[in-house]
C-alpha cells in the first residue's frame, strides 16, 4: 500500500500548490454554476480519506466530527472558512497522510467493512479504499482546477 501512499501524497502536494497564493476570500468564493469553493473541496478530500480509509477500517479518525459534518459527501459550502479553518485544513491535508503512512507500516489496517461508492464501484477491503481515495482525489483536484480560473 505504500506506492498507493506514494499517489496520495503526490495528490495532497498538487493540492497545496494549486491553492497557494489564494486570499482567504478567494478560498471562499463559490463561482457561478458551482455549490462549493477551494476551500471546501481541500477539506472535502481530507474529510473523505478519512472515513474511506480509517471508518471503513473501524478505527479512529483524525479530524473532528464539526469537519465532518462541513465537509463530508453531500454537504455544499454553507459558511465562510476562517483563516484558522483553513490553517488547519491545510495543516491536515499533509499530516494525516503522514500518520495513514505510519499506521500502513504499523499494519493497523486490519478490517474492513464493505462499502459500495456512489459510483457503483464497492470497496472490498483496505486497498481498494485507499486506490479509490486516489480517484476521489483526482476528481476533486479537476475541480479546484476549474474553480481557480473563476475566483
Amino acid at each position: 500500500m505504500k506506492d498507493i501512499l506514494e499517489i496520495t501524497k503526490t495528490s495532497r502536494n498538487m493540492i497545496s500548490k494549486l491553492i497557494q497564493g489564494y486570499t482567504l476570500e478567494q478560498l471562499n468564493k463559490v463561482p457561478e454554476g458551482f455549490k462549493n469553493n477551494l476551500i471546501w473541496n481541500v477539506a472535502h478530500v481530507v474529510v473523505t480519506q478519512q472515513l474511506l480509509v480509517y471508518k471503513l477500517a473501524g478505527l479512529p479518525v483524525m479530524v473532528s466530527d464539526e469537519l465532518i459534518e462541513k465537509y463530508k459527501k453531500g454537504t455544499q459550502t454553507e459558511h465562510e472558512a476562517t483563516q484558522e479553518e483553513v490553517d488547519e485544513v491545510l495543516s491536515l491535508l499533509h499530516t494525516t497522510i503522514e500518520q495513514t503512512e505510519k499506521d500502513v507500516e504499523n499494519n493497523l489496517f486490519q478490517n474492513f467493512n464493505e462499502y459500495p461508492t456512489s459510483t457503483g464501484f464497492v470497496l472490498k477491503n483496505n486497498r481498494d479504499s485507499m486506490e479509490f481515495n486516489n480517484f476521489h482525489e483526482g476528481l476533486h483536484i479537476g475541480v479546484i482546477m476549474a474553480i481557480r480560473k473563476l475566483v
